[in-house]
């Protein structure tokens, strides 16, 4: 296959094990390593406690519901929160909740008083804790690295939660099968300790800003905003949650085909989740080499035919023996797949919104997840196992079609960094922070002989307006000098504004250059502002009631 060909003035992508030379990073890693593989010792012994408390396949499956549900719905508020709050202390918090929720389920179950609803009641908990914990902690790679390692950071966490897929299990497993899933949980709590340390020794620094912090409503309506005037986004959202609503089934179903088709025990599910995990660090291991062959968009294709392959094997072979090289390839699959899609999404975003399209890239994911495993748990309770996995792989075709109407586009080279090209308004008017709505109107001059191109060229800078917080956007024509156009946009706020004149960004000034191309006046755009004096309008005397005709008449 040949190699692909890249501009010869880009650097080629850094090895995955520079980011470790970084020293924050590299301890944060760590910490994070030992904590995943405690999560995975979980997960096991949570899914093989519940396997043994109950048989029913949709309160099974429902364990993988109970874990992603909890993202699902308070992952867009968590990410609201990490971007408003200090993300180190916010982690400091979560992490302790989590250590406190498993250290429940530890005294629970070795007490002998665990039932199937308490299982999933804690591990739900769990999820709670997972659920504020995960925006700000996939932040913190970015502030940890610069943007030309990201990448790689992203891939050694990768590797860290897979490797942690590879050893946790057949940890959790032996500890199952010697002891009580009591100890596995005790192990997870103690596991949190050493992520707590390190979070509590970074000295995060704080970022300065001269505007007053953005309440929770407008973050909120600002992440939405951005996600839905960023086509990019759409792609990857739609693209990841339609893989994990497939790819679902065989996380939820692995423990059911282990223990009821092929009546095996608890070690050889372990054994398998070990071999998913091997297959993903091995991928990882190899990302350098395979991204000079593939690029991001057929790495993801490649994973998802890997994935829906594996979900047919585990449908129809009944031999142990088979089922571990195609778990294997499951975890290459996944990793591929997966780590693509986090690259991805990262790269397309700037740092003041991070945390909370993050939130809504989690929502998405863990929403497939969540209402994928219910849906196969059913499928698998009526119809059986067998027709759960195959339904599943057909998913992940459809998934695959996707592709044809939402690619994912190379995001290496874009630069977010704001471009600090906009002057500082001159506000001899005092308008306060809170004052507006604020219009802005940009006047250009325009041949009449390339307005269209101009209106068109308009088009992606209304994105851009509207995506940095405009309400509104236009263009109009003055009817008594049709060379005179006049593109406005009305952001709600003078701080709403000024926080534009911040998230305008380097790739943005591209936009902004197509647009003033057409400008053929000798001086540049004129730009004015205008701010609603709402307060003032009860001052304002109310007018003069003209006289009754019966006055008139007696005058």
């Amino acid at each position: 296959m040949p190699r692909i060909q890249t501009d010869a003035t880009l650097e080629p992508p850094p090895s995955i094990w520079e980011a470790f030379h970084i020293t924050l990073f590299r301890a944060v890693w760590i910490a994070a390593f030992v904590s995943n593989i405690g999560t995975w010792m979980q997960n096991t012994a949570g899914v093989w406690l519940l396997t043994t408390l109950s048989t029913s396949s949709v309160l099974v499956a429902m364990m993988q519901t109970a874990t992603s549900l909890p993202v699902f719905l308070l992952s867009v508020p968590s990410g609201v929160i990490a971007d408003l709050l200090d993300r180190r202390r916010l982690l400091l918090v979560t992490q302790a909740f989590m250590a406190v929720m498993a250290l429940t389920l530890a005294v629970t179950t070795l007490m002998g008083v665990a039932t199937a609803w308490s299982t999933l009641f804690l591990t739900f908990m769990l999820g709670v804790g997972a659920a504020f914990n995960a925006p700000a902690w996939q932040t913190i790679a970015s502030e940890l690295v610069p943007r030309r390692l990201l990448p790689a950071a992203l891939t050694l966490n990768g590797v860290s939660m897979n490797a942690a897929r590879a050893i946790g299990p057949a940890l959790g497993g032996l500890i199952i099968a010697y002891f009580s899933p009591g100890y596995v949980f005790l192990l997870n709590s103690l596991s949190f300790l050493g992520t707590c340390l390190v979070l509590y020794q970074w000295k995060r620094p704080i970022a300065e800003s001269s505007l007053p912090g953005e309440n929770f409503v407008s973050a909120l309506r600002a992440g939405i905003r951005y996600v839905q005037f960023s086509p990019a986004i759409h792609a990857i959202m739609i693209r990841a949650s339609a893989f994990t609503f497939g790819a679902s089934a065989l996380w939820a179903l692995l423990s059911l085909v282990i223990a009821q088709r092929l009546h095996l025990s608890s070690g050889t599910y372990g054994i398998m989740l070990s071999c998913l995990g091997t297959g993903a660090v091995t991928a990882a291991l190899l990302m350098n080499t395979i991204q000079q062959y593939l690029v991001i968009s057929q790495r993801i294709l490649v994973g998802m035919i890997g994935f829906a392959l594996a979900e047919l094997a585990l449908a129809t072979f009944t031999t142990i023996y088979f089922l571990y090289p195609v778990m294997f390839m499951a975890g290459v699959s996944w990793l591929l797949t997966l780590t693509s899609f986090n690259i991805s999404v990262q790269l397309n975003l700037p740092k003041w919104v991070q945390a909370r399209v993050l939130s809504l890239y989690l929502l998405v994911f863990q929403g497939g997840t969540a209402f994928g495993s219910l849906i196969w748990g059913s499928v698998a309770s009526q119809f059986g196992l067998t027709t759960a996995l195959v339904s599943a792989a057909g998913a992940l075709v459809i998934a695959m079609l996707l592709a044809i109407w939402f690619p994912i586009q190379q995001t290496a080279s874009l630069d977010l960094a704001p471009a600090g090209t906009w002057d500082e308004p001159d506000n001899r008017a005092h308008v306060a922070p809170d004052d507006g709505p604020v219009v802005v109107m940009i006047e250009y001059r325009i041949d009449p002989q390339t307005l269209a191109a101009f209106l068109q060229a308009t088009e992606a800078l209304k994105r851009v307006r509207l995506r940095d917080g405009a309400l509104r956007v236009g263009v109009f024509t003055d009817i008594t000098q049709p060379e005179r156009q006049v593109e406005f946009f009305m952001v709600a706020s003078w701080a709403d504004h000024l926080r534009q004149h911040q998230r305008f960004t380097q790739e943005d000034i591209a936009v902004q250059e197509m647009v003033e191309q057409f400008h053929i006046a000798p001086t540049p755009p004129k730009v004015s502002h205008f701010v609603a004096q709402t307060d003032t309008y009860s001052a304002i005397p109310a007018p003069l009631q003209p006289p009754s005709p019966t006055t008139l008449e007696s005058q």
